[in-house]
């Protein structure tokens, strides 16, 4: 019996486990499919080709894949996730339809033999391995022959048997399609080259940023020749003007306030508590112990400000908000810091370094403000007003705390060298001038037991958000009014255009709800309240427009700087050319543009930049592609246009035995997953798929 309890401890383990690890490109990664073999009957959500796929299959199959997720994260899946399981699973039981019908059509089988083998073989599949390991490495025989011999394993032997029949029955048709693949000598020599060998270059180029706005002449009719030739750049799928309005999860102060009473219900309990690693995991706290010590640095600003500058051992500190967490910190053990931690405030104004006047302007800003601190002005007040750091101005100039290597060298100096409470500056940076205050200064580290809860919204706050927006859907459908019903009730109105089936939703993300409710609505139609993973939406379509080109007037205003790039292109490509069609060095071209030759050393395939150039493919790819002495002729790049003269070419080492088998492994498991994909993109897009889902869902 000992066999089965170990088997029931782990139910469903043998009906995934392994699958993503082991499965070929198209099997249904552990989604419960094994759990509906079978016939199973009920209302189809799928056709392949007219075969359908019930309901119970698909809904089966989601939901293993939801289990799966809360068992790792102790979490429901968010909701925008779930739309994107959705589409997984779906495409994984519409690729398990056509494979099996090739399978089929193919007469791959898979012998009684052939299992026996993967289970007692020599050689067993690695799920046996590890669901029957002995804890060397090897199977553990003894409990792998009592499995297969007790009567009361049947079903499980039945489960086990089915995945590795199909397992194999896969892997043969993988390796069926997979033995098309061929890797000859030269592709392997030639990848080697591609990765090793290298070139010194010299060139001449001329960025399209330096000829000056003023020298191009911009006409209506140039534009509209640039979108006539390129139309196709602005192809426009069917597209939805949808309004909408948003309420965040977020918990409210309430929220707060309940976590804040929890913690201090078992603030008592966590005091007494021996084992604080044991407390922590009973008691469901976000953060488990760690052991480990932590500088100020390395702490949430308001658990640092807690803790530090005066770290007592022993102390139990909180609750804390910290985030979207409550804290209750328990101080195990202080020790001296390897470095000193500081937490500052500072008021920059900008300048950049380059710019004289900008700077002594700002020196004689950021003075002023010094002045007005020494006469008792808050500094806080002063950073808010007049800071120009957008990242701490609205938190008074507050930086938190950090450690060395965290500012640039001059304000580090300055910060790390000032009193605290002392008000030091101007400091200059290449941002600017700083006014800094040091706030506190901490040489300890600990070593803390941190009970955390997680603040949510309660069913409450959620239903009070929930009955708003019912409320709003309800009346602007009635009124077809819906930006006058959204700010009667003070909700923001966003607008946004969204492309059929178009993934990703800015401010949204994906959600496959508004997308069907897109997908069937008519003008006008306003949507039921949607749930995405931390806001609710309800979404009006203001407007449906077809599939086909966007117009002229539209695209203006985005074509004008394309236009003028393709114009300085010419001007940057016919200045090297006339250079170059006079003969003489790269030198000689150089002098007649007004510019000096550069090098390029050790140019690769693996490193497409440019030294002065950026990120430049086609210089790369032409440097590589000429003879050491070559030069070529002009290249339009994206950055500028360019002559290339491969000085050097760099030839690297014979290739070793050893290196070509790991490249020719390299190549053939590269071109086989490729042949694979494009295979069954192909028996995918050949495939008659109807897609019933949205009848399912709301």
């Amino acid at each position: 019996m000992g066999t089965m309890n170990k088997l029931r401890e782990h139910t469903g383990v043998i009906l995934w486990i392994l699958v993503i690890s082991f499965g070929i490109i198209w099997v249904l990664q552990d989604s419960g499919a094994f759990d509906v073999v079978g016939n199973v009957t009920g209302t189809n959500i799928i056709y392949v080709d007219g075969e359908p796929i019930t309901y119970e299959e698909y809904s089966r199959a989601l939901d293993a894949q939801l289990q799966q997720y809360q068992t790792q994260t102790g979490e429901a899946m968010p909701p925008q996730m779930v739309d994107l399981e959705r589409d997984r699973v779906f495409n994984a039981l519409v690729e398990n339809k056509l494979l099996e019908r090739e399978m089929d059509r193919l007469g791959i089988e898979v012998t009684d033999e052939e299992v026996y083998n993967m289970v007692l073989g020599e050689r067993p599949h690695p799920v046996i391995g590890m669901y029957f390991n002995d804890g060397k490495g090897g199977v553990n025989r003894t409990l792998l022959q009592n499995f297969v011999d007790d009567p009361e394993a049947r079903d499980e032997w039945i489960q086990l048997e089915t995945y590795l029949r199909t397992e194999r029955r896969r892997e043969k048709l993988q390796n069926l399609i997979g033995a098309t693949v061929r890797v000859s000598d030269q592709d392997v020599q030639n990848e080697y080259l591609k990765r090793h060998r290298s070139v010194d270059a010299r060139y001449v180029a001329l960025r399209y940023a330096d000829v000056p706005d003023a020298q191009i002449t911009l006409t209506d009719a140039d534009i509209r020749a640039f979108y006539d030739e390129n139309k196709k750049d602005f192809e426009r799928k069917k597209t939805y003007t949808v309004n909408y309005v948003v309420r965040s999860k977020e918990a409210t102060a309430a929220d707060s306030a309940l976590i804040k009473s929890e913690l201090q219900r078992v603030k008592e309990r966590f005091a007494a508590a021996e084992d604080d690693s044991l407390f922590l995991a009973q008691n469901g706290s976000e953060r488990p112990y760690s052991g480990q010590f932590f500088s100020a640095a390395e702490l949430d600003p308001a658990l640092a400000n807690l803790i530090f500058p005066n770290p007592n051992a022993g102390a139990l500190l909180g609750p804390v908000m910290a985030g979207n967490e409550g804290h209750l910190v328990k101080v195990k053990a202080v020790q001296p810091a390897a470095q000193p931690s500081l937490s500052a405030q500072h008021i920059l104004i900008t300048a950049p370094e380059n710019d004289p006047a900008a700077r002594a302007q700002a020196l004689a800003r950021v003075n002023e403000l010094k002045q007005q601190l020494a006469a008792g002005a808050n500094f806080s007040d002063l950073a808010r007003q007049y800071s120009q750091d957008p990242g701490s101005a609205a938190q008074g100039g507050s930086l938190g705390w950090f450690g060395k290597g965290r500012m640039v060298e001059a304000f580090e100096a300055a910060a790390f060298g000032a009193p605290v409470g002392q008000v030091v500056g101007p400091v200059a940076t290449q941002y600017g001038y700083h006014l800094i205050r040091v706030l506190n200064k901490a040489t300890q580290e600990v070593r803390l037991a941190d009970y955390a809860l997680r603040v949510r919204p309660d069913v409450g706050t959620l239903t009070a958000i929930e009955e708003q927006l019912d409320d709003l859907q309800y009346y602007a459908a009635e009124s077809n009014n819906f930006k006058a019903e959204a700010e009667r009730r003070k909700l923001p109105v966003q607008t946004v255009q969204i492309e059929e089936k178009q993934d990703f939703i800015p401010g949204i993300g994906n959600s496959r709800a508004l997308m069907n409710f897109l997908a069937e609505a008519e003008t006008g139609a306003v949507s039921e309240v949607i749930e995405l993973n931390n806001q609710f939406i309800v979404a009006h379509l203001q407007e449906v427009k077809p599939a086909g080109f966007r117009s002229f007037e539209e695209v203006k205003a985005e074509l004008e700087p394309r236009v003028r790039i393709a114009k300085k292109k010419e001007i940057v490509a016919k200045r090297l050319q006339d250079a170059l069609q006079k003969g003489g060095s790269l030198e000689a071209v150089a002098g007649a543009v007004g510019t000096a030759v550069g090098d390029a050393q050790q140019i690769t395939f693996n490193n497409p930049v440019a030294p002065g150039l950026g990120r430049e493919i086609k210089f790369t790819g032409t440097a590589l592609g000429l003879k050491a002495g070559q030069t070529s002729r002009v290249v339009e790049g994206e950055n500028a246009a360019y002559i290339v003269q491969t000085v050097r070419v760099n030839e690297p080492a014979p290739l070793t035995d050893g290196a070509r088998e790991q490249i020719r492994n390299e190549l053939l498991g590269q071109r086989r997953s490729t042949v694979l994909s494009q295979w069954l993109a192909s028996l995918r897009e050949k495939a008659e798929v109807e897609d019933h889902r949205a009848r399912f869902q709301q």
